[in-house]
């Protein structure tokens, strides 16, 4: 018997096969869709995922301002973040980033599902979230993933 063959494949950079890949985030409930994008940067989908590797794909959010939540979160839910100074605590809706910056409601989901980590950093680098349907990424030949609601 050949030992060989038994042997366990590890990602790494050179053996990666990221592909890009674009999500539609019309109409999609902000959690769940987070998870899905959060595990295909993470590449748990893949059968040679590594956790301590950066094996995960490239993914394109388009329509992030077409984003949905359920029952009251869209006023109850805050997001607090600190300028630094005294008394610089700052608080905001989603309805209020929504309105000011559509797309940081999906990145900050997805980067709180990420590990915390610098590998969870250089995941976060491979999340490109966009407003409208258009992306800049064509070249890439991005094929579309579909999602469920």
């Amino acid at each position: 018997m050949d030992t060989r063959s038994y042997k366990t494949v590890l990602a790494n950079d050179a053996t990666a096969n990221k592909q890009w890949l674009v999500i539609d985030a019309a109409d999609q409930t902000l959690g769940r869709f987070s998870s899905k994008v959060a595990s295909l940067l993470r590449g748990k989908h893949k059968t040679n995922f590594t956790p301590h590797s950066d094996a995960g794909d490239y993914v394109i959010v388009v329509n992030a301002e077409k984003i949905k939540l359920t029952g009251k979160k869209m006023t109850d839910k805050v997001y607090i973040h600190y300028t630094g100074y005294p008394g610089g605590q700052r608080f905001a809706t989603p309805a209020e980033l929504l309105g000011r910056k559509p797309i940081a409601v999906v990145e900050k989901a997805v980067k709180g599902m990420l590990p915390k980590t610098k590998l969870g950093a250089e995941m976060y680098r491979n999340l490109h979230v966009y407003v409208g349907a258009e992306h800049p990424h064509q070249a890439q030949n991005p094929k579309k993933v579909a999602t469920s609601k």
